[in-house]
């Protein structure tokens, strides 16, 4: 864990953050039975006991639709970024495999204390970047039981053409304990963590129309009356993200006299936000809203709309809180009137 959040979940925000990849693929150990809850936006699947036979089975996940390009990246190198992402597929252009690499400073000494030249040696990193159709070929003609040092070991073999760019001394390994202390005053220096608030209220009118919290159809005898599908839940959510990064509110990008919202799900309405957070470099973190109504019962339906609301925004269900109360029959909610919905986004930006 870094930060309340598992490591790897930092390396795919901040591989999603720079905008350059269309698909990811997370291989896992074959006894991780909560990768895929943790990160229900990748394609997760098992490895094998080496790091050849991991690759493989990434690689072979994404042959039913070929990319051009893949980059293969290790899941402890939290730090990438599109400036260093970018040279890569600039050298992909002109290579079959691209990889990031920083000069050594240190003087080299072999075991026995024979001086290294240096200047001929380099410290490699990932992501290691491909042209897909070569760099699966080389690895479908090992054997089986291959096991290569890295993925440009095996480009080499198969005589791929191949090129080094610039590497950086943030991409570095999460390797020792110690290392979560470095990662740490890394993220304490390069971003901040803001909050925004969303308060959202529609009234009840008793139909036969469906009533929706959450994105989730509650059963009820009532319906919210909005130019919207009236989901006063994700309404709270869609504003609280807007406030952390500045961007008005929700009738300021879908007003209400505009008909082509008319009867729109809401869930529309969310995910633009959370577009927008990420065009300022944001990164939602977790979500607080608190539902406010006599009826119905949320509570039967709480850990579906958890679940709902996860998968909308890209976060794991344990970085979303939903509580509901009353007002102790006072006021309009207590009347059965209306719900009223308060949200708290919390969303990590750069500094």
């Amino acid at each position: 864990m870094l930060r309340g959040i598992p490591l790897l979940e930092h390396t795919l925000n901040n591989a999603s953050n720079t905008g350059l990849f269309d698909r990811t693929v997370l291989v896992v150990a074959p006894d991780d039975d909560q990768a895929a809850d943790l990160f229900p936006d990748v394609t997760v699947v098992e490895g094998g006991a080496s790091r050849t036979a991991s690759v493989r089975a990434g690689l072979d996940a994404l042959a039913d639709k070929p990319p051009r390009f893949v980059m293969i990246h290790d899941g402890a190198r939290p730090f990438l970024d599109a400036e260093l992402i970018s040279p890569l597929l600039a050298a992909l252009e002109t290579h079959d495999g691209a990889v990031p690499a920083l000069p050594i400073i240190d003087a080299v000494k072999s075991v026995d204390f024979t001086s290294v030249d240096r200047d001929r040696l380099h410290r490699v990193q990932t992501p290691q970047a491909f042209n897909y159709a070569k760099i699966k070929a080389a690895f479908d003609a090992l054997p089986p039981d291959a096991s290569a040092h890295d993925d440009i070991a095996v480009a080499k073999e198969a005589g791929l053409s191949l090129a080094f760019t610039a590497g950086s001394e943030r991409n570095f390994k999460v390797t020792w304990p110690e290392d979560f202390a470095k990662a740490d005053a890394m993220l304490s220096t390069s971003t901040l963590t803001v909050t925004g608030s969303g308060f959202d209220v529609h009234k009840l009118a008793e139909s036969d129309l469906p009533l929706w919290l959450c994105g989730v159809e509650v059963e009820s005898r009532y319906t919210l009356v909005g130019h919207s599908d009236a989901d006063v839940g994700l309404h709270a959510i869609t504003d609280a993200i807007l406030g952390a990064v500045a961007q008005g509110d929700i009738g300021d990008h879908f007003p209400p006299s505009d008909p082509q919202w008319k009867g729109a799900s809401s869930d529309q309405f969310l995910r633009h936000a959370i577009h927008l957070a990420e065009q300022a470099g944001g990164t939602l973190r977790h979500i607080d809203l608190t539902i406010i109504c006599e009826a119905p019962k949320v509570k039967p339906y709480r850990e579906a709309m958890r679940e709902r609301v996860a998968e909308i925004t890209g976060l794991s269900v344990a970085r979303v809180s939903i509580k509901a109360t009353t007002t102790e029959t006072l006021g309009f909610t207590g009347r059965k009137e209306g719900i009223a919905a308060q949200a708290l986004a919390t969303v990590e930006l750069p500094v």
